[in-house]
């Protein structure tokens, strides 16, 4: 699958683009106290990788009895989603906290969805 060159994609003068990450970890503590907590953030700028790019997301998530959990890793590359577009993948798991950490996955939203394409 070709994909758009984004290494020299400035739009915002001198800016890359970024995306939009948002979604729930897994539940964890199935036995003794079952939760998830939620996440909002934005990627980094784009970082180029030969013909592709992928972008650093870093994240805390909401509290749930006192604790919270954090992240901080790289997307996959892009996968174009049409008219040009396209998303990128993550799926990992956050940081130990209050003696458990949770597992995610989730698709960054399309970049400046509304916005003319450089």
């Amino acid at each position: 699958m070709a994909y758009t060159n984004y290494n020299n994609q400035y739009c915002n003068k001198g800016q890359r683009h970024v995306h939009e990450v948002q979604g729930s970890v897994m539940i964890a503590e199935r036995e003794e106290d079952p939760h998830n907590h939620r996440f909002a953030t934005v990627s980094g700028e784009a970082i180029p990788y030969g013909q592709d790019h992928y972008h650093e997301v870093a994240f805390r998530t909401d509290f749930y009895e006192d604790h919270f959990h954090e992240f901080c890793g790289n997307t996959s590359g892009a996968i174009p989603v049409g008219n040009n577009r396209h998303v990128h993948f993550l799926e990992s798991v956050t940081t130990v906290n209050d003696g458990h950490r949770h597992e995610f996955r989730v698709a960054t939203l399309i970049e400046d969805p509304i916005g003319e394409k450089c």
